[in-house]
């Protein structure tokens, strides 16, 4: 990046213009920009900052334009604009850094809302108590529905794994991760019930609906089975998985559970 690559970077950053700082106790904080010294003769730059709701608490931001250049120094993260607080997907953000996603995670989680799309994916935080999210009525809401209709929720990941299988006549894969604790045996376990009872339309259809019922159940017991080949006590979790998992799901002509 030339010395004009970096003046027109900093282009956005004026008086007022709002910011992410690293901060000890909360990882990041916002900040609305005072002052702006760039020097182009001497190329250097000076950014000023007072950290929001505590105007004696100021950042500096000094470095040369090689120092950008080299990527050695890095300009202060910037804010989105607050229309797009708490936005239901992460790509709809003007800036995509890190302090961003997790400012606007923050909003959603403040709002009661645990889930949040990044384009294909799912973010989901663990609420650690219990959340009226699951309920059939929600589930049924869910079916039929494309993605993008109704809030982001682990259904609707369900929803358009389903509706893939049934569109395209392809197998199709949903991939649980994240850390210890993150609730992902949980959200397995609802993906397996809303593949078991979500199409209720499909099983009355079957000719013989009582032992599709008893494969069903058979599914959703899967989880206890699996979880007693070993467990362990981690900080962020009692009862932490030790091992993966992998579950296959066989859906018959009618698009019913057949097997798994």
């Amino acid at each position: 990046m030339s010395g004009d690559g970096v003046l027109t970077e900093l282009k956005a950053y004026a008086k007022g213009t709002k910011a992410f700082f690293v901060d000890d106790a909360e990882a990041w904080v916002q900040a609305t920009q005072t002052a702006k010294a760039v020097d182009a003769e001497a190329r250097t730059v000076q950014l000023t900052f007072e950290r929001d709701g505590q105007e004696e608490t100021e950042y500096k931001f000094e470095a040369t334009f090689d120092e950008l250049n080299a990527k050695s120094k890095v300009l202060p993260p910037l804010c989105n604009p607050p229309q797009l607080e708490g936005i239901d997907d992460l790509t709809s953000l003007s800036y995509l850094n890190e302090p961003a996603v997790l400012h606007n995670l923050q909003a959603r989680y403040a709002m009661h809302n645990i889930y949040t799309y990044s384009g294909i994916v799912l973010v989901a935080l663990n609420p650690f108590a219990r959340v009226p999210l699951y309920s059939q009525d929600t589930l049924e809401a869910y079916a039929g529905r494309m993605r993008g209709e109704l809030e982001p929720h682990l259904f609707a990941i369900s929803e358009d794994a389903f509706q893939g299988m049934v569109r395209d006549r392809r197998n199709q894969t949903i991939i649980v991760s994240g850390e210890s604790g993150a609730g992902k045996t949980m959200s397995a376990k609802y993906i397996m019930r809303y593949f078991a009872s979500a199409h209720d339309d499909t099983k009355a259809q079957d000719a013989a609906p009582d032992a599709i019922s008893r494969v069903e159940e058979q599914i959703l017991a899967t989880n206890p089975v699996l979880e007693s080949f070993g467990n362990a006590k981690t900080t962020r979790n009692d009862n932490s998985s030790r091992f993966g998992k992998f579950l296959e799901i066989r859906f018959n002509e009618r698009h019913a559970i057949e097997a798994a």
